[in-house]
């Protein structure tokens, strides 16, 4: 069940969420280099040039795994995407998802609606769990996004990474998927 929470302040148009083109990487790409740059919810430190992106977006879609975008008013103000927790075959059922929202866009409802799709969008596939790997015990932001769409605190990695000239933690929040472990996997 998808809780229907209000967003902080409306953005000025519908967010239209979709899938992600190969033509909206350089837009995704700006949007995680904000991220990089700034944040601590990603333990990179340098931002991926545009050709990485690309490559991503194409390893993600090609394994049949979704990549989203939301676009308000013809700008793409964020993106979300489901991939692999581990690679190791016995984690086969199991999604970490990673949700980045435009700076221009953020507190207006557009993570929201993107992590809705995703997990909507994973629920049809085989996928039976999602994990959300959050950098930062204090991004009160995507630690309260989880929580809404009903995802669990799991743990607190205390200070695993190092950026911005500071120890970071790592939190882990879990949700089922559809019937999560209910039942055996096709």
């Amino acid at each position: 069940m998808t809780p229907q929470a209000e967003p902080d302040a409306p953005f000025p148009g519908a967010a239209a969420i979709r899938d992600a083109r190969e033509a909206d990487m350089a837009a995704v790409q700006a949007i995680y280099a904000h991220h990089v740059r700034h944040g601590l919810g990603t333990f990179e430190e340098a931002p991926p040039p545009l050709d990485d992106m690309k490559a991503r977006h194409a390893a993600i879609v090609g394994a049949g795994m979704p990549w989203l975008v939301a676009e308000v008013d013809g700008r793409v103000a964020g993106y979300a995407y489901a991939g692999p927790f581990r690679a190791r075959e016995a984690y086969r059922h199991t999604l970490e998802d990673s949700v980045y929202v435009g700076e221009d866009f953020a507190r207006r409802g557009v993570g929201r609606a993107l992590l809705a799709a995703l997990i909507a969008r994973c629920e049809a596939g085989p996928w039976r769990q999602m994990l959300a790997v959050i950098g930062d015990s204090g991004n009160d932001g995507s630690v309260g996004l989880h929580r809404a769409f009903g995802f669990s605190h799991i743990g607190t990695m205390k200070a695993v990474g190092f950026k911005h000239g500071r120890w970071v933690d790592v939190v882990i929040m879990q949700r089922a998927l559809g019937k999560g472990d209910a039942t055996l996997p096709d």
